[in-house]
């Protein structure tokens, strides 16, 4: 953290303090057990020497090696490194470390500051307003403010402490600007100002990739830590845009049986190693059906955003929200056609009805209509043929309203097979819409 302030005397000076959580003191030196020097791990293949280990055992504490390392009196340090208990191993002695620097502050976590302003005269400075403001380069934002009530006197060698916290939502440089304004001991009003400056970084990156099979869209989103301590991802949640529903995908679970019954409710955080750990999660997208219409977009397809919230090592919380994720544009269509009910059992040579729903997807009317399937196949070569009118009338389809028709076919081909050729024309507007069905049917011979 770099300072800054004006030039003068002043008898009144700031100092900033980072307050984040401490964290676990880890000894460097690795401790071990003796018996580690005098056997391997092979030893536990052979039953019968592993039968005699305890006895092997109790001859290296009767020599008198790890009882000397508990006698207090022993100020040798000859056995430091060796294990006094099971947990030493871990390197952890219980120790908690303060921060030796400011450190790094990362986008989506909470700046919190202890502030104290000294007074290091001989003499009481009286009435002191202070002020501490956070200046970005869009913004800057009040944190403190003692103009109501400022605080009456700071005696000599005193001062006066304050917390400011702040949620870091921007990247970049970022100022914090802390200002006094004093009476000082000749009853002259002085004005300090002092700047600490930090660097705000990005703790997470988010790359996505949108693939489109058919009417579903699927999305994949890969988040990776940027961060030297590993990060607990508590949430993951995917906010689709208006006319979308989503349903996050995870992988099959291989042993069902080991279940707990508050697994839903209480989810284990996903882990994200310091330095680059990453993990995958994937998204099934559909338009909803609920009936209402889907705006036109122009030029690119809002899919929505991601909330993603995590925790450090010691609980100190983090937040980010994506920015809108685009998908492919959309070619919204003038009329949907689809199939609403379809026989069960489709016997060959023997005539189906199949029941459509067309749907005017504008804000004006549409029709009417003339529906027919196309003939550009050969006789050999069509499997499902009309039976009946080959040309169908349907009237008019009010601006986002829909309507149905039947149409009576006859399949000639057995096994599975294909519904294609529906073709709709508007005779006010003279505009012929094909292609918009294609139906995979089963023709039994039985």
């Amino acid at each position: 953290m770099k300072m800054s302030s004006t030039q003068g005397p002043h008898s009144l000076a700031f100092r900033v303090m980072r307050l984040c959580r401490p964290s676990l003191h880890v000894e460097i030196p690795v401790r071990f057990d003796p018996s580690d020097l005098l056997f391997g791990e092979d030893l536990f293949d052979d039953p019968v020497a592993a039968s005699h280990l305890p006895r092997l055992l109790a001859d290296t504490v009767s020599d008198g090696t790890t009882t000397s390392a508990a006698d207090p009196s022993d100020l040798s340090y000859r056995n430091r490194f060796l294990l006094q208990h099971p947990s030493d191993s871990l390197g952890l002695p219980g120790l908690l470390l303060l921060p030796q620097s400011f450190g790094a502050i990362y986008l989506g976590e909470t700046f919190c500051s202890y502030i104290s302003i000294n007074n290091s005269s001989n003499f009481e400075v009286r009435d002191v307003t202070i002020k501490a403001e956070i200046q970005t380069e869009r913004q800057r934002i009040l944190l403190l403010d003692t103009s109501k009530s400022p605080v009456e006197s700071i005696r000599a060698g005193g001062r006066y402490d304050f917390i400011v916290e702040h949620d870091v939502k921007e990247l970049g440089a970022h100022t914090l600007v802390c200002t006094a304004l004093y009476n000082d001991n000749d009853g002259e009003r002085k004005y300090l100002p002092q700047y600490f400056k930090f660097m705000v970084a990005n703790p997470l990156s988010v790359r996505t990739k949108v693939r489109v099979v058919k009417e579903t869209t699927f999305l994949e989103a890969s988040i990776e830590n940027h961060t030297k301590s590993n990060l607990y991802m508590d949430q993951v949640d995917f906010e689709p845009a208006q006319n979308w529903n989503a349903t996050v995908l995870r992988g099959v679970d291989h042993h069902p049986e080991s279940k707990q019954p508050m697994s839903d409710v209480f989810k284990p955080p996903i882990l994200l190693k310091s330095g680059g750990g990453i993990h995958n999660f994937l998204y099934q997208l559909k338009l909803s059906s609920d009936g209402s219409p889907l705006p036109k977009v122009e030029g690119s397809n809002v899919l929505g955003k991601l909330q993603i919230t995590w925790r450090t090592n010691l609980g100190e919380p983090g937040r980010l929200q994506t920015q809108q994720i685009l998908g492919s544009s959309i070619a919204q269509k003038d009329i949907e056609l689809r199939a609403v009910e379809v026989p069960p059992i489709i016997m060959l040579e023997k005539p189906f009805m199949v029941r459509l729903n067309l749907t005017n997807q504008t804000d004006r009317v549409l029709g009417p209509f003339e529906v027919w399937m196309s003939q550009s196949d050969s006789l050999d070569e069509k499997a499902i043929m009309v039976n009946g009118l080959l040309t169908m009338h349907l009237a008019q389809v009010e601006a986002f309203s829909s309507s149905e028709l039947e149409l009576n076919l006859i399949a000639v081909k057995h096994g599975v097979q294909k519904i294609t050729g529906i073709t709709v024309f508007d005779t006010r507007e003279k505009k012929t819409y094909d292609s918009l069905l294609e139906l995979e049917v089963f023709v039994d011979s039985q």
